[in-house]
């Protein structure tokens, strides 16, 4: 696993503390430095490599995505990456239109750190780099027993303690039938192993395929006639997709 150089840019220092805290919790991350100054950031920029930038949106000299088309504009630092940090939702949309890694929406856990980071890494993408396809199934032990899995027919995936139960359906002899399968493993993990452009985590518990989604609203997304709730963390990512 190589080891991605970042530094953060936000006014508010305890929002610096914690991106240093969660930083030194994560092995594939090494967090150079940290600015409340936008100026003092873009000249660090000049002078070093650096692969990622942490960067609040809403601060009182510049906004974070001006500060962002600016360092691309004048190409400070042509391959820098970018995940956002702010506690407003709505900036989202424009944040993923700038092709942002990720966006986080404060106050987020160190699970929603590490997921954004772990983007950057190059497995997420080099998982299938020999054949240039994604997988069309998924291999799932469930007692003792090796399950092949069609990841069109994942409905949804859902948390429970230390297992998950991965919800399926197939059709058989015309009818639409829907079953589970257990097995003992975290959501982070079977999320890797999923084609990100299909599949969404939108709460601690759930992750949902995309092309699932039938309707939503501030605090539900629905399935068809099955509901599942939008976690607090996961919601800004949700809507940049759907809004």
């Amino acid at each position: 696993m190589s080891i991605l150089t970042a530094i953060a840019l936000d006014d508010e220092p305890p929002a610096l503390r914690l991106l240093e805290t969660f930083a030194q919790a994560n092995p594939s991350l090494s967090l150079l430095k940290t600015f409340t100054r936008p100026d003092e950031a873009t000249d660090y920029l000049k002078q070093n490599k650096v692969d990622l930038l942490f960067l609040d949106i809403q601060m009182p000299t510049i906004s974070g995505i001006d500060f962002y088309k600016q360092v691309q504009a004048e190409a400070i630092a042509p391959n820098l990456r970018v995940i956002f940090t702010t506690a407003f939702s709505h900036y989202a949309v424009e944040g993923f239109n700038l092709a942002a890694t990720d966006y986080l929406l404060k106050p987020f856990t160190l699970e929603r750190f590490n997921i954004a980071v772990e983007k950057l890494q190059p497995k997420q993408t080099a998982a299938f780099a020999e054949t240039n396809e994604e997988p069309d199934f998924l291999t799932l032990k469930s007692d003792y027993i090796l399950h092949k899995v069609k990841i069109a027919t994942i409905v949804y995936i859902e948390s429970l303690g230390d297992y998950l139960h991965v919800h399926t359906e197939t059709i058989e002899a015309t009818k639409l039938r829907k079953h589970k399968i257990v097995v003992r493993m975290t959501l982070k993990t079977i999320l890797e192993k999923l084609p990100a452009t299909l599949f969404l985590r939108v709460h601690r518990s759930f992750i949902i395929p995309i092309d699932r989604v039938t309707a939503w609203n501030n605090k539900f997304v629905f399935l068809d006639d099955i509901e599942i709730p939008i976690g607090t963390t996961y919601e800004g990512q949700f809507k940049a997709i759907f809004n």
